[in-house]
């Protein structure tokens, strides 16, 4: 007899489904890869999947890993006062730019007006 999954494919209910493997799982068989503990065949041996999933697992936590290593800054992270007076610095700072420049350009203007003289 053959069943649809939710994910649309069919199985055949004689044969003996993969086990679902738990975000720890997933995590503890990739380590024991990596760290050669296991190879990926008695990874998936021992969690009861196919060697393709293993391939996958492997691909997915590659990937995660590089994205979260290209998104994280070097240095601590900021708590939220010292970002909010970083913010509050940076806003003076160009504020204070900008008199310098208003301030700059008047004196220019007056310069050249007494040059006229």
């Amino acid at each position: 007899m053959s069943e649809r999954s939710a994910h649309g494919r069919v199985h055949d209910s004689s044969t003996p489904r993969e086990a679902v493997l738990a975000a720890e799982q997933k995590y503890e068989s990739w380590l024991k890869i990596l760290t050669g503990e296991l190879t990926s065949r008695e990874a998936a041996a021992q969690a009861g999947v196919d060697r393709s999933t293993i391939m996958m697992l492997r691909k997915v936590a590659r990937d995660g890993a590089i994205a979260a290593l290209q998104a994280s800054r070097p240095g601590r992270p900021r708590d939220a006062r010292e970002a909010s007076e970083v913010a509050r610095l940076q806003a003076e700072n160009a504020r204070l730019q900008a008199t310098i420049v208003e301030q700059a350009i008047e004196l220019a203007a007056l310069r050249g007006k007494s040059a006229w003289g």
